[in-house]
């Protein structure tokens, strides 16, 4: 994997080193938190594609995808706290847990740039998408799939904090995209809900602050019975850019990308490609 990583402040001095006690010391490991899977193929890739998960969503739901990419695109994943090789940090407690070490993960030579993202991830992404801009680094385009625009209210909320384990796993089930052997599974249950229940809650609560809208155009993806999200809510996303903006619903719910991931992918990657006239 790829130990260089994005810079959001290139033109200030370099910090010194920190102290062995110094918290700073503690910070995830770049690779930790962006996983870097490059195309098999010799050429160097012309896009990254950075993914977002799902609340809840753990990097190795979306590794497969690189089988589905072409070489030309890098697949950068970004892994949550509480999960993988970041189990034991300390749970995300609001959106900027989520964002800022992906943004200070991601790879030096992350210059041509789509960021997806998926439910939750759709505004973990955004916030990425704003970041980057404000930085003069606005990615080439910004996927979002299956969320309100994130200046609304979430109009599904969980209410995690009111759930017992039982309710909160019935509440997962509903809306897919877990595989319900592990949430069946008493072991594996107890170390998946305490970050499945932390992103909720930052989902309940998130609307994002007036901003400066973004100048990328926005890809809106969604499915057609979507009970979370629906179709004709997707619409709002519009008014979060100055760049133009294109809606496609595709058949399925919440979850509906996982029932047709190579037309769904398909539609990434016309996106990703430096030609696409979006």
């Amino acid at each position: 994997m790829d130990h260089s990583h994005y810079d959001p402040a290139p033109d200030d001095p370099a910090p010194d080193d920190p102290a062995p006690d110094d918290p700073a010391s503690d910070d995830p490991a770049p690779d930790d938190v962006v996983w870097v899977l490059p195309g098999d193929g010799d050429a160097p890739h012309h896009t990254s594609l950075l993914v977002l998960p799902h609340s809840g969503g753990n990097a190795h739901a979306y590794a497969p995808w690189r089988e589905l990419l072409p070489d030309g695109i890098r697949l950068l994943v970004g892994q949550y706290p509480g999960r993988g090789a970041r189990f034991s940090e300390p749970l995300p407690e609001r959106m900027a847990d989520l964002v800022g070490p992906v943004l200070a993960s991601l790879p030096a030579d992350t210059d041509d740039l789509v960021v997806l993202g998926h439910s939750m991830g759709s505004l973990v992404a955004y916030e990425v998408a704003r970041a980057l801009t404000a930085a003069g680094r606005a990615p080439r385009a910004l996927i979002v799939s299956a969320c309100r625009a994130p200046f609304l209210p979430n109009p599904s909320p969980v209410h995690p904090e009111d759930l017992d384990d039982d309710a909160l796993v019935a509440a997962i089930k509903e809306r897919g995209g877990t595989d319900d052997g592990i949430l069946d599974e008493p072991e594996l249950r107890e170390l998946v809900l305490p970050s499945i229940r932390a992103d909720f809650a930052i989902d309940d609560a998130y609307r994002s602050a007036q901003a400066a809208p973004l100048t990328c155009p926005v890809v809106v993806l969604g499915g057609s019975t979507d009970p979370v999200v629906p179709a004709d809510a997707l619409g709002r996303w519009a008014e979060v850019t100055s760049g133009p903006v294109t809606t496609h619903v595709l058949p399925g719910g919440h979850f509906y990308f996982q029932d047709q991931l190579e037309a769904f992918l398909t539609l990434v990657t016309a996106v990703s490609t430096p030609t696409a006239t979006l």
